[in-house]
């Protein structure tokens, strides 16, 4: 028995030792563009499985508790069972989780061997509806039309009741009588739905039971679940209150299955696009430039950013709980509690997580998104075509691996000295990145203190914060030239987790104080989906009816080979984590067989 852990020690050693072909990481995450960089963005989270939609909201509502309610048009009375609220924390974890990344790459030393502990490094850090104050008051007749309370009941801090009528005015007339701060000429908004045969679901405030923040109530995101052959999202009602411009976000989970919009042009955002370094401190507004700039060549498309294995990602933005994507539990707060899908993680089935972006304009809108089935997609992985150029744009798959995703590249500038040097070979930093940043922070601080010594004045914390300067990323080259043999450091205040820094237009969405193309390193490729012709009457999703073929973005790529696993390219002679895990374990046992 006490023999055990020295055999145990050097079986793993022996395991180590024999050669591996790893899936490398996609890159090692630096940051992300969520929801926080658009203005007066809305947010909501669908999950469907068969006829079944679970739809879920974040409030984002700033004024008075009383003055607040929601107006959403539902296809059937729905009763307590069907609604719930859930914890704010998912809505920000589906957001970042699909958020296109910023990700960076060090050059290995051409003349190291492969297989070596040098080859690792440190991995980077890396409303719908409308506001209104009172109680319900029950039914209500004017002339033909009619109001009528089909069901009331509390759900948290609200007060649901669903509606049914027969006519707008009426409807407006009730809202206005019963209290509800609503716009002039809301009617036009309320008629399609009415016309269609359907409910309004309209959620209150009870004052008594909200939670307050600085003397502000915090309102609990709402989820409510129904039955309908259409998958739609009604948006129209949300403009009522638009002061001007709006970002939707929508997030879709549904069983190994991507969606996309049946009434409006589809487009994926573009993606392996390579990046300059100096887009740590700016990637809010590169973004920004880049989305705009999609939608200004796709007039009324909807973005497709992501689409990827929910309880997956590569790579994983930081503040992921598990590192690994959605959790159970996440999918249940979601929708899965009424759906009751199995789940395995460990395979490439299971949910599918698509995040959709659509920028409209005040009274913009003609038609809700209805949407429809869509065939697998890759891209956004590092991964090469047979002439070693990275994959663009997209490629059917027979599961879903696409996202947004922007790459610094770091080239080895130490010296190159053997014979046969290997180029090429991206993996995490140097062993020495946390102190280059140390010193790259260092020397901009000290040339921002000198600047403010000739002035009289002590630097003041805000100065030490701000984005590096032109001037002062040139210097940090040249120190790090001189010290370590190369120009790259983690740049910005706070190395390679430095928050982005950006201009901001009406309120809060970023722009770019230079063009865009002064961050890039290539020409921003033609990514395009086939836009498809808006349909008058969309056949109902029932059947499982196969939709039409989408184009790919090139044509002329080859279908990419579709890796397990990560969905990232091989990088022969690599140790896998797992290997390095299992040396560092057997190290361990070693050291503590030998005391």
């Amino acid at each position: 028995m006490r023999i055990r852990p020295v055999f145990t020690a050097v079986a793993l050693l022996i395991a180590f030792a024999i050669p591996t072909s790893a899936w490398a990481f996609c890159g090692f995450y630096v940051g992300g563009g969520d929801a926080k960089l658009f203005n007066d963005a809305t947010q909501v989270v669908l999950m469907r499985g068969g006829n079944t939609t679970i739809l879920s909201m974040q409030n984002k509502y700033e004024g008075p508790a009383q003055d607040f309610a929601m107006v959403v048009p539902v296809p059937q009375v729905l009763s307590e069972d069907n609604v719930k609220t859930l914890r704010k924390e998912v809505f920000d974890t589906v957001d970042t989780l699909s958020a296109p990344r910023l990700v960076e790459y060090w050059e290995r030393d051409p003349c190291m061997k492969p297989g070596g502990l040098a080859d690792f490094g440190s991995i980077g850090i890396g409303g719908l509806g409308m506001r209104g104050s009172g109680m319900g008051g029950g039914g209500m007749s004017v002339g033909r039309g009619y109001v009528e309370v089909r069901a009331q009941f509390a759900v948290g801090e609200y007060n649901i009741e669903i509606l049914e009528t027969n006519d707008a005015a009426t409807l407006e007339s009730w809202l206005k009588s019963n209290n509800y701060k609503i716009p002039e000429g809301a009617s036009p908004y309320f008629k399609p739905y009415i016309e269609s045969g359907m409910y309004f679901f309209v959620a209150k405030v009870n004052l008594e039971k909200a939670k307050y923040e600085n003397g502000k109530a915090v309102l609990s995101p709402l989820r409510f679940h129904y039955e309908s052959e259409e998958f739609t999202l009604p948006i129209r009602l949300g403009m009522i209150n638009s002061k001007g411009e709006q970002d939707l976000l929508v997030y879709i989970l549904a069983e190994n299955q991507r969606y996309e919009v049946a009434n409006y042009p589809n487009v994926t955002i573009p993606t392996n696009i390579e990046v300059s370094p100096r887009i740590k401190s700016r990637f809010g507004g590169f973004y920004e430039a880049l989305l705009s700039k999609t939608l200004e060549e796709n007039p009324k498309a909807v973005v497709t950013e992501y689409a990827w294995q929910a309880m997956k990602c590569d790579p994983c933005p930081s503040g992921i709980r598990g590192g690994r994507g959605l959790m159970n539990q996440d999918l249940a707060s979601l929708g899965n509690d009424v759906l009751k899908k199995s789940i395995n993680p460990w395979n490439n089935r299971g949910f599918t997580l698509t995040r959709l972006h659509a920028r409209y304009p005040k009274d913009g809108v003609g038609e809700d998104l209805v949407f429809k089935k869509a065939d697998a997609i890759l891209g956004g992985r590092e991964v090469r075509k047979e002439d070693g150029s990275l994959e663009k744009g997209t490629t059917e798959g027979s599961f879903n691996n696409f996202q947004g995703r922007y790459i610094i590249r770091n080239e080895w500038e130490g010296k190159v000295e053997c014979e046969k040097p290997e180029r090429g070979i991206w993996g995490g930093p140097p062993a020495n990145a946390n102190l280059m940043s140390t010193v790259a922070d260092a020397i901009v601080t000290e040339m921002r203190r000198s600047a403010a010594a000739k002035e009289g004045r002590d630097v003041t914390e805000e100065e030490l914060e701000k984005p590096w300067t032109r001037a002062e990323e040139e210097a940090v080259a040249f120190q790090m030239r001189r010290r370590f043999g190369t120009s790259h450091a983690p740049s910005g205040p706070g190395g390679a987790a430095a928050a982005p820094s950006m201009n901001t237009r009406g309120g809060g969405a970023p722009t770019l104080s230079q063009p865009i193309g002064t961050l890039l390193k290539e020409p921003i490729p033609e990514v395009k989906l086939k836009p498809e012709e808006p349909k008058a009457e969309p056949a109902a999703e029932a059947g499982g009816a196969k939709p039409e073929e989408t184009a790919p973005a090139e044509t002329e790529a080859p279908k990419q080979k579709e890796p397990k696993g990560s969905g990232c390219t091989a990088v022969p002679g690599s140790p896998s984590p797992g290997a390095a895990l299992l040396w560092l374990v057997g190290l361990f046992l070693v050291i503590r067989r030998r005391r």
